[in-house]
């Protein structure tokens, strides 16, 4: 008996400490998780990780660490989405005054006319930047293209700036420590949290890491998941739809480039630009690869000066408008170019780009040719002018199902399931020279 109880005793006593220690375990982590950590990076591979629009020089694995070269500017984001939950990684910049970024709750694909994807950014500057009003070594956090946030003090703007100078300069490693939840972004730097922001739209989407001109090094990358707190939708990044894309921005590989064109079209950096000089026989620049049914989103702009010019004036029906004497109706507008993006290797399937009234987006090779059916012909013609003033971005989103178009220009619908009778069944994409300068930049595609 006296065994028995000695037994039971120790019995009590192992249980006692364990709900103790328990106890003190869930008081110094309260989400009661802290060996629930993710690598994000295995150390050997970019597995987990989608080169968004950079080349694959850009982001490459050194010595089990990410290596960023800075060039093109771009990112490199995981494969999913998170929502709730604390990061943890290390970053040193290899140059004096190197920057690059780490962005939350980002969005897929870069935002319209930038590299950079819509989120919340968390600066990521070397220590020879210095402090500023605008930004610092360090730990600023802001909302970039659409996304919003209200900022921890101090701040300017929405611009959360760290309370606490506490990074390590070039080529010294330095920690951030960045929670996430409910839409409440914090930032630990070197082990004391800094700044921060709250009410941030969106509060679910992808990690990414910036390249922006800066050689830069991650690792030990992890990620602890907190619980949902089931965000609407309108708090939810877009998904990715599977979009590639074809421009590099460190060079043109996957173009076929004009023999004569070398110095007229060029890759710099995030832009594809053409000067409008090319004397080549061939001038436009077409893919290498042919494809059937695709998406294509295109980011351009005129990059050249404009001038007032008597533009003719077309009706929704795809005719000129006419005078009494059957003479065109012109207007006085102000023009800096032609140019448009060719489909399937015909030249006469083209999207086209241009300052008339009628607005970007139709097919002029249809639309122009009386032979075509009238009906087509109306359906080839923008329902309304949605470009943004010269100089400004603009973002084509190009839809081509067997014959049949559709085009949104900036978000709004101006084709739509209109036919193209006789197009290739498969064949090129084509970027058009008309003697004008011109910018493009997200070239993303998405075959169907």
């Amino acid at each position: 008996m006296p065994r028995l109880i000695l037994l039971c005793y120790c019995l009590i006593y192992l249980f006692a400490n364990r709900s103790l220690l328990a106890q003190n375990e869930t008081e110094a982590n309260p989400q009661g998780q802290e060996s629930n950590w993710v690598d994000l990076f295995d150390g050997t591979s970019l597995n987990g990780w989608v080169n968004v629009n950079c080349a694959p020089s850009t982001w490459t694995v050194r010595d089990g660490m990410i290596h960023c070269s800075g060039i093109p500017t771009g990112a490199l984001r995981t494969d999913r989405q998170y929502e709730n939950f604390i990061l943890e990684l290390e970053w040193r910049h290899l140059v004096p005054g190197g920057n690059a970024g780490l962005f939350v709750w980002a969005e897929p694909i870069s935002a319209p006319g930038v590299p950079f994807l819509r989120a919340i950014e968390v600066q990521i500057l070397d220590h020879a930047y210095g402090k500023s009003d605008w930004f610092t070594t360090h730990g600023d956090i802001f909302p970039i293209h659409g996304s919003t946030m209200i900022p921890d003090e101090p701040s300017r703007g929405s611009r959360s700036f760290p309370n606490e100078m506490r990074s390590k300069p070039t080529p010294e490693w330095n920690h951030y420590r960045v929670t996430c939840q409910d839409g409440v972004i914090k930032l630990a730097v070197n082990g004391k949290e800094v700044s921060g922001g709250s009410q941030c739209v969106y509060r679910k989407g992808y990690i990414a890491l910036e390249s922006e001109g800066g050689e830069v090094d991650y690792r030990n990358l992890r990620i602890r998941e907190l619980p949902s707190s089931a965000p609407e939708p309108a708090m939810v990044a877009p998904l990715d739809e599977g979009f590639q894309s074809l421009y590099s921005g460190v060079d043109l590989e996957g173009w076929s480039v004009p023999p004569g064109s070398e110095d007229h079209w060029q890759a710099k950096d995030w832009k594809l630009i053409y000067d409008g000089k090319s004397e080549a026989e061939e001038k436009h620049l077409w893919t290498k690869q042919s494809y059937r049914d695709f998406v294509l989103i295109c980011d351009w702009r005129w990059s050249g000066d404009s001038t007032l010019r008597n533009l003719p004036v077309i009706t929704p029906s795809g005719d000129y408008a006419l005078d009494g004497k059957g003479e065109r109706i012109t207007e006085e507008l102000p023009f800096a170019g032609d140019s448009g993006i060719f489909l399937r290797g015909s030249t006469k399937s083209q999207v086209n780009i241009w300052n008339w009234s009628i607005g970007s987006g139709e097919v002029y090779g249809y639309r122009n040719d009386p032979a075509t059916d009238p009906a087509i012909r109306r359906a080839l013609t923008p329902r309304l002018a949605a470009d943004n003033p010269i100089g400004k971005w603009n973002r084509f989103v190009i839809t081509l199902k067997g014959d049949r178009l559709s085009v949104t220009l900036n978000g709004l619908s101006v084709i739509e399931g209109a036919p193209l009778p006789g197009i290739p069944s498969e064949g090129p994409i084509g970027l058009q020279h008309h003697g004008d300068p011109i910018e493009f930049a997200s070239i993303y595609l998405k075959e169907l």
